[in-house]
């Protein structure tokens, strides 16, 4: 019987907030784990198996030293030991805590050959909450062997947990090279900043609707018989969405069309969208597919292959970077927009008090080194080259590169639309009669209820930390 398949919605959840874990081990998992694990030893008696009876990368052709030694020098505790070298940052306790679960559901598939006791030893971590210290350096999407190679010694005992602790688990020698032949950290970093963009992207819109009413908007972009004819199910519901919100306007629409800032939000929002699902179903096919290297196959033999390449990862996470960067770029086009009393027929920059009040001029500048900085992170990762291990090794995706700038790209975006918000709830407080009683006068209030109505010149950044937290939770999601 095959393994279930990990739910996205549990991971994600119990990474962040806990609870019953997404994975467990069960008597059938534990016995399909077990079979895979004595079909390798087999296979390792009969004939070369990469890793088992031979070194690694470059040193494939090495055959290792027979019997394996019970010392405390064994290839395999050698091997973990060497690859455990990190340095600087390391994963957080829920990105520690997803990759973990995502890499005990891989094992329990039972074609990787690791053994039922370091498997248990994981599974147990995970049940009690213990957590070990993880480096997020040296991965480059071909296998998290750094921390995975810490992981494994932190469950044997060679290095400390970072909270809780579980018995030490038994060295075997088998365990080596499948353990850390995953990308399970880069998964769970890319599921979590998944999490993330979401709430983003969900704010994006929210904020953007009020921006439409500052602005006295036209409705006509949105109307879904501009759409209905076009075979883009995301666009008409980004509309659609957009409509919802801007229902029964107070206003009169101030131009016969707006600019491009307001007239094609659906167009630019949808690939956004789009882009977020790809990235749900790229992660899963990594999650619920064993890449273990060799792969342990039903009857036995070990297939030695290039699954553990996260290339899918890889071009996904890239191309959500470059379709979250015009959604923010509209954002700063609508900031301007907000401070332009040519298109809101309110003071300059917002101002109130002497004529050459300042208002949130500051907050195009604010704005735009955060669109900068997100500017550079769209460079794709998936266009570098490599070659390592004396050559042998001439190709990675750098997946584990491309969720980090994603990570990044998480960082800065919030303060985008952190400074458009803070415009738009300024802006509609001194034009009250562009809101109405339906979804957009709740949207104002919560946000209202956050900003400081005090207009003179001062630092705005209270109001914009502020507006940045309610970003980041989807302005009420």
């Amino acid at each position: 019987m095959p393994a279930a398949e990990l739910s996205w919605e549990h991971l994600v959840s119990w990474a962040l907030r806990g609870g019953p874990a997404p994975v467990q081990l069960t008597d059938v998992s534990v016995a399909r784990i077990a079979v895979a694990e004595e079909q390798l030893r087999l296979a390792g008696r009969s004939g070369a198996v990469y890793g088992l009876t031979t070194g690694v990368g470059a040193l494939r052709t090495v055959p290792r030293p027979q019997p394996v030694p019970d010392d405390g020098s064994s290839p395999g505790l050698r091997l973990w030991r060497s690859h455990a070298t990190g340095i600087g940052e390391t994963y957080d306790d829920a990105t520690t805590r997803a990759g973990m679960a995502i890499r005990l559901h891989q094992i329990t598939s039972g074609r990787s050959g690791v053994s039922s006791g370091l498997a248990s030893s994981l599974g147990d971590a995970i049940a009690s909450g213990a957590l070990p210290d993880l480096h997020r350096s040296g991965s480059i999407g071909t296998g998290d062997l750094v921390p995975l190679a810490q992981l494994a010694l932190t469950l044997v005992g060679e290095r400390p947990w970072r909270s809780g602790s579980v018995p030490a688990a038994p060295v075997d020698d088998s365990d080596a090279l499948p353990f850390m032949s995953s990308n399970a950290l880069t998964l769970a970093a890319s599921a979590l900043v998944h999490h993330r963009l979401v709430l983003l992207s969900i704010a994006a819109e929210k904020v953007a609707a009020l921006s439409v009413a500052a602005l006295r908007g036209s409705l006509e972009p949105f109307d879904p018989r501009v759409h209905a004819r076009r075979p883009d199910a995301s666009q008409q519901r980004v509309a659609g969405r957009l409509m919802g919100l801007l229902a029964e306007p107070r206003w009169t629409p101030a131009r016969l069309q707006d600019p491009f800032a307001l007239r094609t939000l659906p167009q630019v929002h949808a690939p956004f969208v789009d882009a977020l699902s790809t990235l749900v179903e790229s992660v899963l096919i990594e999650v619920n597919d064993p890449t273990e290297n060799p792969l342990v196959d039903d009857d036995g033999t070990p297939l030695h292959h290039g699954g553990y390449m996260t290339a899918r990862l890889s071009a996904t996470l890239d191309a959500l970077r470059q379709a979250s960067y015009p959604v923010m770029a509209l954002s700063a086009a609508r900031l301007s927009a907000l401070v332009d009393p040519a298109l809101t027929g309110l003071p300059a920059f917002l101002a109130s008090g002497p004529p050459d009040s300042s208002g949130v001029m500051v907050l195009e500048y604010v704005a735009q080194d955060a669109l900068a900085r997100c500017r550079l992170l769209t460079s794709p990762v998936s266009t570098g080259n490599l070659s390592i291990s004396l050559g042998l090794e001439e190709h990675a995706s750098f997946s584990t590169q491309a969720a980090w700038a994603c990570e990044r790209m998480a960082e800065q975006a919030p303060v985008v639309l952190a400074c458009e918000l803070v415009a738009a709830v300024r802006a509609l407080r001194m034009g009250p009669d562009r809101l109405g009683d339906g979804p957009l006068r709740e949207l104002f209030d919560l946000a209202a209820s956050r900003l400081d109505d005090d207009r003179a010149d001062r630092p705005l950044t209270e109001d914009l930390t502020a507006a940045v937290s309610l970003v980041q939770q989807g302005l009420g999601a």
